[in-house]
């Protein structure tokens, strides 16, 4: 009988956000993204992960689906986030967004647009997209462009 005892293996305690979120259903279009802390002003707030794809694979991509998380880069390059893990592909459109994207290389990252208080949903300008002004938009922002 062996009275060692069995080692531990080491828990990584990795969160997929800098910032406590959490994902729940929206008004905007089924589940959102929603922040559990007050944000700053250009804070950081996590990075959209996914398959790197080309973009003309992440247009081809685009056309089965109605509900698209692929966000295009400067590179030829796309980033199909449909199946990521993280909780950001559900950031929902607004035509009045309180994030934004930033592309940098094969990257795409989400920052505060202004103060965002806690219990608040993210959302993100999404025009253009791939809809090419075919789907109704449900923002409900007093400035909705009324389709995506």
């Amino acid at each position: 009988m062996n009275d060692l005892p069995k080692k531990r293996k080491k828990q990584h305690r990795h969160h997929p956000w800098p910032v406590p979120m959490e994902v729940k259903p929206s008004y905007i279009e089924g589940a959102g993204l929603f922040t559990k802390v007050p944000l700053r002003a250009r804070q950081k707030i996590g990075e959209l992960t996914g398959e790197l794809i080309s973009q003309r694979e992440g247009r081809k991509r685009a056309k089965t689906r109605k509900q698209i998380a692929i966000v295009e880069l400067n590179n030829g390059k796309a980033i199909d986030a449909g199946n990521e893990t993280t909780g950001f592909r559900f950031i929902n459109h607004s035509c009045s967004p309180n994030t934004f994207l930033r592309i940098i290389k094969e990257r795409a990252e989400l920052y505060a647009l202004r103060p965002i208080t806690a219990g608040t949903e993210l959302t993100v300008n999404c025009h253009p997209s791939h809809h090419k002004g075919t789907l109704p938009c449900k923002c409900g922002s007093a400035t909705c462009r009324q389709f995506l």
